[in-house]
């Protein structure tokens, strides 16, 4: 038995303790929040609850493998009510013609069909696409109700291959009419893999994306739950300052308290910027992983949030709405497209008689970036962040003029709050873009020169996500097992 010692107590480093108590080692989590669970968080304002993560859980599907590792993690279970929208999200184009991800792959195919017969074939080739995904996925049958087999998932591979060399710009320049190229660029960025767009769509018509009852604080809650019911030790408010190496082994790591603690094993779930940079020298980093952060195809992202509350039990509008950003306002804001989501689905999350809204624009690195520095200067950052709730507010309410004089900001974030809490470097929730032409392949958490640390983290395979976050604490405490094996 190893006595492990986690930083970070986020998806990854919860994930990695309740393995390592599962597989027989002694786990500790270092966390220096007041709170576990990382990105997986949420918060409270004038009486509302913020949620700060899920849109949607891929593996609430309980045929597909994703769950049964939710389910053993204690994130998902037959006690866990999972909610599942009609639709993912609808685009509304300026011309008032309105189009959703339906729950219904039929569905969405009858009503692309409708608005653009002239695209059939391409819209026909999209819905095979999803439906091999889905195979892959592990979601067979014509309602994704049982595993598929092997047969199955090897033919599903040729219907993708079309897409593989394809990006989301691409994908949406192969429709003619204008409402389906902005329903695919609207929800995704523009330089992402197609592969990434239908692996959502797919996840979402597969019944494997829906959102867990209490949302992303609850999830967290629980996973913490299932890790202290094994044995395992979480310290909050005690972060890692660094790791002390010695003949290319941890040989101790200080604490945020001044305290020096010894452990076998050190698994890093922090960002790689804190990772290498902070905890270790930069030169640790691996190879595979530096290489990422110079290709220029590997870009990160970020988004800037408000939260609003609606004056009314009933927002005009169920799910999630997205609308293109007026032209005078995309160099403010910093995007093309503004995500409003409302919270029908979770009634506690705001007062009686109240509803809450929040939005979501992205942005690219280089926005991101600019935000982060802009932090700098507190009053310029505020004024900044007010003029841009100002601007979404303008946007909301022109498209949906019952919300005008209804709705109030109660909070905004932006990459530079991303920054401070996870420490991020450009305030990136997810990791790298997924690009075209990339297979999606989680990276090794192996820490070339030092024999006793393991990464840990969603930057080991894009686009990141609390999956592959999860996939990342498992493959960590699979390679301790290995090395306890070898003695």
């Amino acid at each position: 038995m190893a006595n492990i010692l986690i930083i970070g107590a986020g998806v990854s480093g919860l994930t990695a303790g309740i393995y390592a108590q599962l597989h027989g080692h002694s786990a500790t989590i270092y966390e220096r929040h007041f709170k576990a669970g990382g990105n997986l968080t949420g918060w409270d304002r004038q009486g509302y609850h913020i949620d700060n993560c899920i849109h949607w859980l891929t593996g609430t599907n309980p045929v597909t493998g994703f769950y049964k590792m939710w389910e053993k993690v204690g994130a998902l279970g037959e006690d866990i009510p999972v909610y599942q929208p009609q639709t993912l999200y609808t685009y509304e184009h300026p011309d008032g013609t309105k189009l959703s991800l339906s729950k219904d792959v039929e569905i969405l195919e009858r009503d692309m069909l409708a608005i653009s017969p002239a695209d059939k074939k391409e819209i026909k080739g999209f819905v095979k696409a999803m439906r091999s995904l889905q195979r892959l996925q592990g979601m067979g049958g014509k309602d994704c109700e049982r595993a598929s087999n092997a047969w199955e998932k090897l033919t599903a591979l040729p219907e993708l291959l079309k897409y593989y060399n394809c990006s989301v710009k691409d994908l949406a320049d192969r429709f003619k009419h204008p409402v389906l190229k902005e329903f695919f660029l609207s929800f995704m960025l523009g330089h992402f893999s197609s592969l990434a767009l239908i692996m959502v769509f797919a996840t979402f018509t597969g019944k494997n994306g829906g959102i867990p009852q209490g949302s992303s604080c609850a999830m967290a809650d629980r996973m913490v739950e299932r890790y202290r019911s094994l044995g395992g030790a979480l310290q909050l408010k005690n972060g890692v300052q660094r790791i002390n190496t010695k003949s290319g082994r941890a040989e101790s790591v200080l604490l945020d308290d001044g305290t020096t603690v010894r452990a076998d094993y050190v698994i890093i779930t922090a960002d790689p910027d804190v990772a290498f940079g902070t905890l270790l020298d930069r030169s640790y980093m691996p190879k595979k992983l530096a290489a990422q952060y110079r290709d220029p195809k590997m870009i990160r992202f970020a988004c800037h949030q408000c939260a609003f509350v609606f004056d009314g039990e009933n927002v005009p509008f169920v799910g999630e709405m997205i609308y293109e950003i007026p032209e005078q306002y995309r160099k403010l804001l910093c995007g093309d497209y503004v995500m409003l989501r409302e919270f029908s689905h979770e009634p506690s999350f705001s007062p009686e008689g109240k509803s809450l809204m929040q939005t979501m624009i992205y942005c690219l690195e280089n926005d991101a970036k600019k935000s982060v520095e802009l932090y700098s200067d507190k009053a310029a950052y505020a004024q900044n962040k007010q003029r841009m709730v100002e601007a979404v507010q303008e946007i909301l309410c022109e498209r949906m003029p019952a919300l005008k004089g209804k709705i109030t900001c109660i909070d905004s974030w932006t990459p530079a709050t991303y920054r401070r809490f996870v420490e991020s470097q450009v305030g990136s929730f997810m990791s790298f873009i997924m690009p075209a032409g990339s297979p999606p392949m989680l990276l090794s958490g192996d820490v070339p020169g030092l024999a006793n640390v393991m990464l840990a983290t969603q930057w080991l395979m894009a686009p990141g996500g609390l999956p592959i976050a999860a996939m990342s604490g498992i493959d960590a405490v699979k390679l301790i097992d290995k090395r306890e094996k070898r003695k």
